[in-house]
This record gives C-alpha cells, structure tokens and sequence, in this order.
C-alpha cells in the first residue's frame, strides 16, 4: 500500500508554503541543527524545515541515497540553510561520535533532533530478540548517546535544545509492539531526565503524534492487518483513526513544524514537556 493509498493520508506537502516560519535570531547560517532519520519521512522534513528557516542543517542516516534526496529537496524548496548530509549508522558508536563532531564542524551546533525510527509488529511471545534489541539501539540508546556528545556542544553554543521524537504510544500502548511502546516511554524519560541536568541552557522536549503519513507507517499496514485478522483498509480506518477525532493521518511536515517550534524563541519554558498532538486518541472516548 503506498502513502497514496492510505484513506486519511492527504495532509499537506512538504513545501515551503506549508513549512512554519519563525522569527528567531538563531535560525541563522551559524546555528546547526543535527536530525536523524533525515533520509525519508519526518526527519527528512524536519531538516528541510530547519532548512527553509535559515539554520545549517547536518542530516544523518544510514541511506546515502535518501540524503541525496533530502538535499536536493531542500534545494527545490530554496532553502535560505544549508543541508549537508552525513552517513551513520546509530547502532555503531563510533559513527554517532562522528555524526556529532562532524556537524559541530559546520557552526554552532544548536539543536538535535532525534527522529530516526523502526517498527516491527508481532506479539511479545513471538518478537525476536534480535530485532528489540535493534529498536532499543536505533530509537533509545542512539539518542542517549547522541545527546551525551552533544550537550557540551550546545552548552558552548550558548543554548538551545534537544527535540526527541516520542509517540502516542508513550502515552499508552497497543497490542504487537512491545519493543516500539518501551522505546518511546523510555524517549519521554529521556527528555525529561536532560532536562532535569539542563540548568536553563540546554532543553529538552518530546514530540508525540498519533499515526504519520510516512514509509514507517505504511510498512506496518499488512503485518498489522495480518495479525489482527483485518483487511489493510481495516486497519487504518479502525486501528490507525478509528480513536481519533481527526479524520485524517498528520503529514510529515506537520510534525516538523512542532519540531520548528520547540526549537525556537517562542517555546522557552517548553522544557521536559511533552507536544502530544494526536488528534484526541489518548484524551477522548466515545
């Protein structure tokens, strides 16, 4: 099933037009924003967002490729920043150190975003070891790691943040996903524990949305259908949407906009908190 295809999957474009636009002193050519996950989906849209606001932007991912892409997004978009992509891999440490020092090398490195994600669904008696422990490496360890290299960096920078990608499911969870919901209750504390150390210079904030119009999304329909025993239309108007009171799935470039926001000037007391935009799936009940 492709993005197309997906009934609800018909929110905005990534274009500049539909990219938030903040007026902010530090959205400037010397302000880096490093974003994992910036091959494909919301991390690609995070970094071109930051992009088109006028930061330098260093995009990392395992996929050369999909960098390229993002690149030459930001490009088509005419990006007052830069984007400079930089391969790694998360489950080596070696390469997140890298991945740091590397974009510190661009200017004053401001900002992390950590987008990069997996999935895999299958009840807990019959999930492999092999792929949690992959999930915890990519989505908690990454991120703690990343944020140990880089807060010394933004404290010299003078300030700024660290934005890390959570999900409805750290709020409550669902059946067939027992490495994906431990991995993002453990990214909100996380958030809340760097924001706790710090000390009004470095904050620290979660991002938590419902589903996402995104290649991650629509590679779960089938398995999800498969052991629910639903069509995959079945799965999205009822598993997907069918607790939200917003008819529709978010797009990728929706969730940047709050990446852009809790980046900026306007979200100063927006520290160890958490954004849940989930269109009414965790607070609501018929």
């Amino acid at each position: 099933m492709s993005d197309d295809s997906i009934p609800g999957a018909d929110g905005p474009d990534l274009t500049a037009a539909n990219v938030l636009d903040v007026d902010d002193d530090r959205y400037a050519a010397g302000s880096v924003a490093l974003v994992t996950g910036a091959a494909s989906g919301i991390g690609r849209a995070t970094a071109v967002a930051l992009a088109v606001n006028g930061c330098t932007v260093a995009a990392t991912d395992v996929d050369a490729d999909g960098l390229a892409g993002t690149v030459d997004r930001a490009a088509e978009l005419d990006a007052d920043g830069t984007v400079h992509p930089i391969e790694g891999d998360l489950t080596d440490d070696g390469d997140i150190e890298d991945v740091v020092d590397t974009a510190a090398e661009y200017g004053d490195l401001r900002f992390l975003a950590n987008v990069a994600g997996l999935q895999h669904v299958a009840p807990i008696e019959e999930f492999p070891a092999e792929q949690y422990d992959l999930m915890q490496e990519v989505m908690l360890r990454a991120p703690t790691l990343l944020s140990k290299h880089a807060v010394p960096h933004i404290r010299e920078a003078g300030g700024g943040a660290v934005g890390n990608m959570a999900s409805v499911h750290g709020h409550y969870t669902t059946s067939d996903k027992v490495a994906y919901n431990v991995c993002k209750f453990g990214v909100r504390g996380l958030t809340q524990s760097l924001a706790a150390e710090g000390d009004g210079t470095v904050r620290a904030f979660s991002v938590s949305t419902g589903y996402v119009s995104t290649p991650l999304v629509t590679a779960q329909i089938p398995d999800t259908a498969e052991q629910r025993g639903l069509t995959e239309q079945e799965v999205v108007e009822d598993v997907m949407l069918g607790q939200s009171r917003t008819e529709r799935m978010m797009s990728p470039v929706e969730v940047a906009n709050l990446f852009v926001f809790g980046f900026s000037r306007h979200a100063k007391h927006l520290n160890g908190g958490d954004l849940l935009f989930d269109g009414g799936m965790t607070n609501t009940y018929e």
